[in-house]
């Protein structure tokens, strides 16, 4: 190693199940179709509890795990027309790469494909700019291309959609991302999340405890006159989501896409398509996805505060704190994100 090589601290994870380890690494180089981002905050996810526990998607150790980030471009590709200083989020899960370590967020400098990265705009700091990216992509992902609604939204009028545990990050961001594309959103949540919901657009909220939940919405939506053929579990609602959609549409077609993963076998529902949220196959097509999700859409849509950062921010400390924090993501938290400062 040449003795020119700087160095940077990382949050390192050694092996599946092992604690993760505060250790300085070598600073990449970003190649001609990436940015090297000097980090100051990132928000967890529960995607990194899951890694850390069992090595999913991890091919080589030592990594770093982490995908939601937000700082300034510190290098940029000779391909990307991101000046350095500018401010930014961006998706830098390493998820896609098999623990590529350059490429987790848990860090202070991390190399992300340029057409991941949103810029901010003055009124988002970088703590509300690090709840997105995960959650925009996968809300974005779910709605256009599991469930395959077209990017200018549905092409009929008085469609609706359902967002089941709309109080998670990606929840919010599901509603958000709903409600801009034209369809009237119906959500699941806590009560005490309820007004918080439906400031952000939706516009009918409900408690997913109670034990009518599913009639509920049911009759809400004839009560309304809305069409409702697609659901988005965010978090843990596929059966009632299912039944929501049989009810609804007794003669089929409706979709369903879950952001957790599928237990297997994947429970059926006649008529009720049901898929894991995915974003395109294919490197070239994700990354197409994400230059108009990052780059087009959410660009244009923090500037004109159509689409504002959710939910509310919890900061947990620094790198030396990120155990702590996956450890308190894995308690449960609700309504709120754990961001870190670097």
């Amino acid at each position: 190693m040449s003795s020119s090589t700087t160095h940077h601290l990382a949050a390192i994870l050694h092996s599946a199940g092992s604690p993760l380890s505060l250790e300085q690494r070598p600073t990449p180089t970003p190649s001609p179709s990436e940015v090297l981002i000097a980090v100051k905050s990132v928000a967890l996810n529960p995607v990194d509890v899951a890694q850390q526990a069992s090595g999913f998607h991890i091919s080589r150790f030592p990594t770093v795990l982490g995908s939601d980030v937000a700082g300034t471009v510190l290098l940029a590709g000779a391909s990307s027309s991101l000046a350095p200083g500018t401010r930014i989020a961006a998706f830098a899960s390493a998820i896609y790469t098999q623990g590529d370590p350059d490429r987790g967020a848990l860090q202070a400098r991390v190399r992300v494909p340029a057409a991941a990265v949103a810029p901010l705009p003055a009124h988002v700091g970088f703590d509300a700019g690090a709840l997105l990216p995960m959650a925009v992509q996968t809300a974005w992902a779910g709605i256009h291309a599991t469930l395959g609604v077209p990017r200018e939204g549905p092409a009929e009028r008085n469609q609706a959609l359902l967002v089941w545990g709309a109080a998670s990050s990606v929840g919010t961001a599901a509603v958000q991302v709903a409600r801009v594309m034209g369809f009237a959103v119906y959500a699941t949540a806590s009560p005490k999340h309820h007004g918080y919901l439906k400031g952000l657009g939706a516009k009918r909220v409900f408690d997913y405890r109670d034990g009518d939940v599913v009639e509920d919405v049911v009759d809400a939506v004839k009560g309304d006159g809305v069409v409702l053929k697609m659901a988005y579990d965010a978090y843990g609602g596929l059966q009632q989501c299912q039944e929501v959609l049989s009810k609804l549409n007794p003669g089929g077609g409706a979709k369903l896409a879950s952001a957790p993963p599928l237990p297997q076998p994947t429970p059926q529902t006649e008529g009720v398509e049901t898929k894991f949220v995915l974003p395109p196959d294919g490197e070239e097509e994700r990354m197409d996805f994400y230059r108009y999700v990052f780059g087009t859409w959410l660009k244009e849509k923090l500037e004109t505060k159509e689409f504002v950062p959710s939910p509310s921010v919890k900061v947990v400390g620094g790198l030396e704190d990120a155990q702590a924090g996956l450890d308190e993501l894995k308690g449960g938290v609700s309504g709120t994100k754990l961001v870190l400062h670097v």
